[in-house]
């Protein structure tokens, strides 16, 4: 298949292709091609590395070509999620929730992410008079489960004093899926057991979980039905205004609005995408301000400038705080929410010279971008200065795709941004992260080894440490 195509990379074993690749090291760079081969199992995979061919794939040729994702299948209840979908359905799905993240939807939302960054704060203040050492993840978890659980169904559970709530129990146990989980290498290497394993109702995720979160959407939205005067701008209220009746689905739903399922596995898409990524985010920045306190005392001189006194946060204040931005922003490079985009091509392309082949899964390697030296000089290194106003312009936007880029980017990112913006704002206006004996300083990337392949082909090999599950800091007042 990829002889044919002129392309390398790494030889694949029978049955596993590649797969021990993933085990050992995650990724696998390519650095002098653009684009190189991977397999999964049997199914070979296409990996991109120049941003001419990415740009081509997520914005020029999304709606013709490469609009839709892989589906490992077994999604369970989850099938008809906006990140699942195909084609027309996702269309209509992604048309429906698209209105809900607006900038007047957002500011409408930033007094209710408010209530929640000044509970936070509250609970820091009594672990500081105690002088606790605090796990950042739990906390930060807690504070993202509440903003999401307000803003999309008003429903305060007050995660951050009660940890043992049953959506924070039940959303932790949706995060334990990783790319080792037995059942996705069993549907990776024997693809013919898909078909079976779906007709007996397996799936990914947790069952427990998942019947519980349904439950919960499903009780929510019979409120809101009932209730035809319901003035809340809330996710849930704006999905049930567009409803359609379940049987009025192939004559409607190809164009506007959403039926009762979908209007649940949205909402459940919603919570986990939310918690997921704000609290990781923060974890992971607030790791970055402990390790760098030059960059922390920056950054708290922006917020003393924009809101002196300790004032309260504005959302016209936020929307002005340029070093604010730039850290976030480096953060995400070096810690990206997700390590690649994968899109299926729909019809035999070519891109930029390379003929994709249809069927051919083409991926975008989100994690290998952030830290290619070409595009990112010394990348190992945190310099949020890289995203100042004077080097913006000569970064190219299609070596930074945290959220990815085009029509299938990531629908909830200015939320995202807003929820991280505030609290960290509110955080530092009254503390500073410090590193403790328990927090484990260490790099994000160790380059392993390096593999000289034929033809002159250098193959780097990196393990990539995602998570921080030592990330334990100390605040203390400012």
């Amino acid at each position: 298949f990829f002889k044919k195509l002129g392309i390398q990379g790494p030889k694949p074993l029978p049955f596993i292709g590649t797969f021990l690749e993933y085990k050992r090291y995650l990724v696998v760079i390519l650095v002098f091609c653009h684009s190189f081969r991977l397999f999964d199992g049997r199914l070979p995979i296409m990996g991109v590395m120049d941003t001419a061919m990415i740009k081509t794939i997520l914005v020029k040729e999304c709606y013709s070509v490469f609009t839709n994702r892989r589906d490992f299948g077994l999604n369970g209840e989850l099938h008809d999620a906006v990140t699942t979908v195909e084609d027309d359905e996702w269309k209509r799905i992604r048309s429906t929730l698209s209105p809900s993240f607006t900038s007047g939807r957002l500011k409408d939302m930033f007094m209710i992410m408010t209530q929640h960054s000044r509970n936070l704060v509250k609970f820091l203040q009594k672990k500081v008079d105690t002088d606790e050492v605090l796990e950042v993840k739990e906390i930060f978890g807690a504070y993202s489960m509440d903003v999401v659980a307000s803003s999309a169904f008003s429903v305060d559970i007050d995660s951050i004093n009660q940890p043992n709530d049953p959506l924070v129990v039940n959303v932790k146990k949706l995060l334990k899926f990783n790319l080792l989980n037995p059942l996705l290498i069993l549907v990776v290497l024997f693809p013919f057991m898909r078909p079976l394993l779906e007709m007996c109702n397996v799936s990914f995720l947790p069952a427990g979980a998942m019947k519980f979160f349904y439950s919960f959407l499903r009780k929510i939205k019979a409120e809101r039905s009932k209730n035809v005067h319901n003035t809340r701008v809330d996710l849930m209220q704006l999905m049930v205004d567009s409803q359609i009746p379940q049987d009025h689905r192939s004559k409607e739903a190809a164009h506007k609005g959403l039926t009762d399922h979908e209007i649940l596995s949205q909402a459940l898409t919603y919570i986990f995408g939310g918690y997921e990524t704000s609290s990781s985010t923060l974890g992971f920045l607030s790791y970055n301000l402990a390790t760098n306190p030059d960059v922390q005392a920056a950054l708290q001189d922006e917020i003393d400038q924009i809101f002196p006194d300790k004032a309260p946060p504005t959302y016209e204040g936020l929307m002005q705080m340029e070093y604010l931005d730039m850290v976030i922003n480096e953060t995400l490079r070096v810690y990206p929410i997700i390590s690649r985009l994968e899109r299926v091509a729909k019809a035999t392309v070519e891109v930029n010279g390379v003929t994709i082949p249809k069927g051919t899964v083409v991926m975008i390697p989100i994690m290998v971008l952030h830290h290619h030296p070409t595009h990112w000089p010394k990348p190992e290194v945190f310099r949020p200065e890289r995203f100042s106003k004077g080097n913006r312009e000569n970064i190219d936007p299609y070596t930074f795709l945290t959220f990815g880029m085009g029509p299938r980017n990531c629908i909830g990112m200015r939320f995202a941004l807003q929820t991280i913006k505030l609290v960290t704002v509110e955080i530092l206006q009254r503390f500073s992260f410090v590193t403790c004996k328990e927090t484990e300083v260490r790099l994000l990337i160790v380059p392993l080894e390096l593999i000289t392949l034929r033809d002159c082909v250098v193959l780097y090999s990196y393990r990539f440490l995602y998570r921080l599950p030592g990330c334990v800091l100390r605040f203390l007042w400012s």
